[in-house]
């Protein structure tokens, strides 16, 4: 998608890509479980301090999905281990979706870790996200069962690993 880039996101930037996140999130039934999730996924200015938060926007600057990557050892990384990059909090704009931008997102990930010289990008993904899955596959993910986990009961989440 030559018209969608991946940045750095702005500080001015955070609250559209909270509320876009959570937009995303709900959308996809996502939230349901109403365990509070939904405040993480606001707080990118928090986030932004211990991870990065990449955005993909358009030719106008207009955001149209985020991604928080964190390297293993650090406050937001979850699963991740000695030499990995992780990834959370994918959401691409309900309005964007079906365009690649989840896609164009992932990749730039996979090509951030590349340059870092880390040797695989796991993340976590919950169980019912079917079409995440799919693009992860479709990429070189494998699912990872050893990276399995419930950050609540009831509420499963599961790992997925790409050697890059």
């Amino acid at each position: 998608m030559s018209e969608v880039r991946v940045r750095t996101a702005k500080p001015g930037e955070y609250d559209a890509i909270g509320e876009l996140t959570v937009e995303a999130y709900t959308a996809g039934g996502h939230l349901a479980d109403d365990v509070g999730y939904d405040a993480s996924l606001r707080d990118v200015a928090g986030r932004a301090v211990t991870a990065e938060v990449l955005v993909a926007v358009d030719g106008d600057d207009v955001v149209l999905g985020s991604v928080t990557v964190a390297e293993a050892g650090t406050p937001k990384a979850e699963v991740a281990r000695a030499g990995e990059l992780e990834f959370r909090m994918l959401a691409v704009s309900p309005h964007a979706q079906g365009r690649g931008v989840g896609e164009v997102l992932t990749r730039a990930v996979v090509d951030l870790a590349r340059e870092r010289r880390i040797v695989r990008v796991v993340l976590s993904s919950r169980d019912r996200m079917t079409a995440a899955h799919r693009l992860y596959e479709r990429l070189g993910f494998t699912r990872a069962p050893e990276l399995d986990w419930e950050p609540h009961p009831g509420i499963p989440l599961w790992g997925f690993a790409m050697d890059v």
